[in-house]
């Protein structure tokens, strides 16, 4: 079976919750007899360090503004991520695919995922209470993790499903930029009200003998 919609599933997936897909994959190829899985995810080392890294991003995931300052500096850890994962998925498949072309598949679908992701935070930010945030990321980790485990043993199931949710969430963000707009205009409308409504300065005194 080609190796392609296994590398695009675990692109996409990356671009959300790039820790979750090394640890899923890795766990799955250790302990689950999954062949498609690169030894290389498998190694002690490699999951005791997506884990950690995947509970931090649990936690700075649901914090208003710190999700949206953790997706920046995200812009280029889960596009590499998605492009090594899909690079060594095409080598463990003994060349079906070569490893710069998944590569460049895998990077691509992350890229595309996580500014989806990006934005639609963005959007959910402009909300006053925490609780969207933490509803939108718990949905994106069990998704995540529902279609890598999908991938797994369905890959040509789960990438039909990446592929329907990297449209809708491209249809999300389109629709969301008006409120990002909206939202930053109230900023600056709010600021500029501020503004106004300060006190004048008192004006300089002269201190000196009078004349």
């Amino acid at each position: 079976m080609s190796i392609i919609p296994m590398i695009f599933t675990s692109g996409w997936a990356s671009g959300i919750n790039a820790y979750a897909v090394v640890l899923l994959l890795g766990l799955f190829g250790r302990f689950g007899g999954a062949d498609s899985v690169p030894p290389a995810l498998e190694r002690t080392d490699v999951l005791i360090a997506a884990a950690v890294l995947f509970l931090l991003e649990v936690v700075a995931d649901k914090i208003p503004y710190l999700d949206s300052a953790w997706d920046v500096v995200h812009t280029v850890v889960r596009p590499v991520s998605g492009a090594v994962v899909g690079a060594l998925l095409a080598d463990q498949a003994d060349g079906s695919l070569g490893e710069l072309a998944a590569g460049a598949m895998g990077g691509t679908s992350a890229l595309v995922s996580h500014l989806t992701k990006a934005g639609l935070r963005m959007a959910v930010n402009t909300s006053p209470e925490p609780a969207s945030n933490i509803a939108v990321s718990l949905l994106e980790d069990a998704t995540v993790a529902g279609v890598v485990i999908l991938a797994v043993f369905h890959p040509l199931l789960a990438a039909s499903v990446a592929g329907v949710l990297m449209l809708i969430g491209i249809l999300l963000v389109w629709f969301a930029v008006s409120r990002i707009r909206r939202f930053l205009q109230r900023r600056r409308e709010r600021r500029t009200q501020r503004t106004a409504a300060a006190p004048a300065p008192p004006p300089y005194a002269d201190s000196g003998p009078p004349r």
